[in-house]
């Protein structure tokens, strides 16, 4: 078949009695789909548990891979913090606020939160610590250095993303960024998460809970009286990985780091949970499902194999899955190579079944075509 452009990766993950993902009341996030409520993760949700997992998988355990930050305060913290004397620091801080952060940057509460690498943070120190070096102590001079500097920050920060391999980091090129004061420094994000939802209507329930002072002599019974939601459900999930973007945004390195990225990806997916709620709930669970596409074609998410609710058990979800797949092929024939994991040992046609880690490694071979 042709070089694949897309890996498509699609999942079913059982929870129970948990609260993975919640909303400004803090209740369970929602999703109406095909007329029934389901409980919902966001994509958000689950990007940050990939990126920040500590597991033998961890995308920052990755030779190679840069970190990067996410933050209002990178220049408060990473780019001046520790730098003397303070009334320069002072006189320098709030150009380099509003290169990084726009107009608005000089306040905490007008900053957008931002994502840089730790190669974009260090070039920025290196800057900051040259005028500070500059104004020798002199308040004045560096204010007056550092409104310079922010005339020439388009050529600075072109300077930056020069001297930078992989800009913000490692995160950035898989999940993308935008920064508001330059536009030309946005990565756009070849790793697309979809939102994910129960294959069946919500299951829930308000979990009433107490607390017993145990000093409290005067007062026996119940200290503490309150309410929470808790929620069960079987989620279909669905990310896409657009192989030459992804190549694309790891620059130089992406003939050592795409394979290893996409051999990581795979295992986060399968293995990280959203972590809510971790000492009362314990809401960890793994893939019972997870079916790799490659192919050269538009993907195509399989949600709709669960616009009608089915029954929530795994059986019921794997028979729908199967089914949706199998229409589709039947429609479309665009030949996608496939790998499944299932614990039921469903067949998928044109799936080779295998183990999670051989299905990552074969998402991980998928690199070298493209190169």
């Amino acid at each position: 078949m042709p070089e694949p452009r897309f890996l498509q990766i699609h999942t079913l993950t059982s929870y129970t009695a948990a609260l993975l993902n919640r909303d400004d009341s803090g209740l369970a996030k929602r999703l109406t789909y095909g007329g029934a409520l389901r409980t919902r993760i966001s994509s958000q949700c689950l990007k940050r548990h990939w990126r920040t997992a500590e597991d033998p998988h961890a995308l920052h355990a990755i030779d190679g891979a840069d970190a990067a930050f996410r933050s209002r305060e990178l220049v408060t913290r990473k780019v001046v913090g520790g730098l003397a004397p303070e009334e320069v620091v002072r006189a320098l801080e709030p150009v380099l606020q509003k290169a990084v952060y726009g107009d608005k940057g000089t306040t905490k509460q007008g900053r957008q939160t931002l994502l840089f690498g730790e190669r974009e943070i260090a070039w920025l120190r290196a800057e900051a610590e040259r005028l500070v070096a500059e104004a020798a102590g002199d308040p004045k001079a560096a204010a007056k250095a550092a409104e310079q500097w922010g005339k020439d920050f388009k050529k600075n920060i072109a300077a930056m993303r020069d001297a930078t391999a992989l800009p913000g980091g490692l995160t950035a090129a898989l999940f993308g960024r935008m920064v508001t004061s330059d536009t030309s420094a946005n990565v756009t994000a070849p790793v697309h998460v979809a939102h994910a939802f129960t294959v069946h209507g919500e299951e829930s329930e308000s979990d009433y809970f107490t607390a017993v002072d145990d000093l409290s002599e005067d007062e026996p019974g119940a200290d503490t009286i309150q309410e929470t939601e808790l929620t069960s459900g079987l989620f279909y999930g669905y990310v896409v990985v657009d192989l030459p973007g992804l190549m694309s945004n790891l620059g130089p390195a992406a003939s050592d780091l795409a394979g290893p990225v996409l051999h990581n990806l795979v295992h986060l997916i399968a293995e990280v949970s959203p972590g809510a709620k971790l000492g009362s709930t314990a809401p960890y669970g793994r893939a019972g499902l997870m079916l790799l596409e490659a192919g050269d074609r538009q993907p195509r998410s399989l949600a709709e194999a669960f616009r009608v609710p089915c029954e929530p058990d795994m059986a019921s979800a794997t028979e729908a899955l199967t089914r949706h797949l199998a229409d589709l092929d039947r429609a479309y024939a665009t030949g996608e190579e496939r790998r499944v994991l299932s614990l039921r040992n469903a067949a998928f046609e044109g799936a080779a079944p295998g183990t999670l880690r051989e299905l990552a490694e074969w998402a991980a071979a998928l690199s070298p075509r493209l190169s």
